[in-house]
């Protein structure tokens, strides 16, 4: 690993962790109570939260597919989170097992089960950085030691962008700043959360998240696509996140409502 064991690992147990909460929403045991009563509060304010957890996964599993499936060998994912299998190394290593994966997280119980996100192929590797998102020159410094920045990465930050803001976190500088780093044919994976499709549910969930001390940011369509400014997407452009390029199951479970979740990939020529 590069970095962790440097950070010792102290877990605050007083206030909810995002990806505590979205462990909790994934049904994972590696969350605690007040962890559990926000994402309880959330739930029933949003009851879309289990699914666009769950779809917010599933999305991710698609699109680091269509880049590996494109050619690229390299990932870097911001806002990993808990481990929750397939992860995403299992899933471009099924494809090319010579595929290099990093993961980031600023979260001490990532930290703690970084491990299990450790296990590549042989052919392959996995790294784990403990670094938060509004710090890329630590992520992409420690990143480098694994990968090769002078070849495509495919950048996600799936379900993370609605955490940062547009004023002190600069979350637009944020972006263009690991967007620099990276070279011609990489990709970048987000989704976000938006108010446009459940105004109501998501008003009640922000205010519960701020409430909780957790910053969320949703935004709109015009909003969230300014991410990818620059970049070309790709098919079919920035929709609702159980509809990118959806697999049967995916298909299976529009049946179940719309999420307020939106989602894209695009390329940097």
């Amino acid at each position: 690993m590069t970095g962790p064991e440097a950070v010792p690992v102290r877990i605050d147990t007083s206030r909810p962790h995002p990806a505590r909460v979205y462990d909790w929403w994934l049904g994972g045991k590696d969350n605690y109570p007040v962890d559990e009563e926000l994402a309880r509060a959330i739930l029933a304010a949003d009851d879309t939260a289990v699914r666009g957890a769950r779809a917010n996964r599933r999305f991710m599993h698609r699109a680091v597919r269509v880049a590996a499936e494109a050619g690229t060998r390299q990932f870097l994912d911001i806002g990993t989170g808990i481990p929750t299998e397939p992860n995403l190394h299992q899933v471009v290593q099924r494809i090319a097992p010579e595929s290099r994966v990093v993961y980031a997280d600023n979260d001490p119980i990532v930290l703690r089960h970084a491990e299990a996100l450790l296990h590549g192929t042989a052919e392959g590797g996995t790294d784990y950085v403990q670094a938060d998102a509004r710090d890329p020159e630590t992520i992409l410094r420690r990143a480098a030691e694994t990968l090769d920045f002078s070849r495509p990465v495919a950048l996600s930050l799936v379900a993370l962008t609605h955490y940062l803001s547009d004023g002190p976190d600069d979350v637009h500088g944020l972006l263009k700043r690991y967007i620099a780093a990276l070279a011609p044919g990489s990709h970048l994976i987000l989704s976000q959360v938006t108010p446009d499709l459940n105004p109501e549910a998501v008003r009640k969930a922000t205010e519960l998240f701020h409430r909780g001390g957790t910053p969320f940011f949703p935004r709109s369509l015009a909003e969230f696509s300014r991410f990818f400014d620059g970049l070309r997407l790709l098919g079919p452009g920035v929709i609702p996140v159980t509809g990118w390029r959806p697999d049967p199951e995916d298909v299976a479970a529009q049946t179940e409502g719309i999420v307020p979740v939106y989602a894209g990939v695009a390329v940097k020529d």
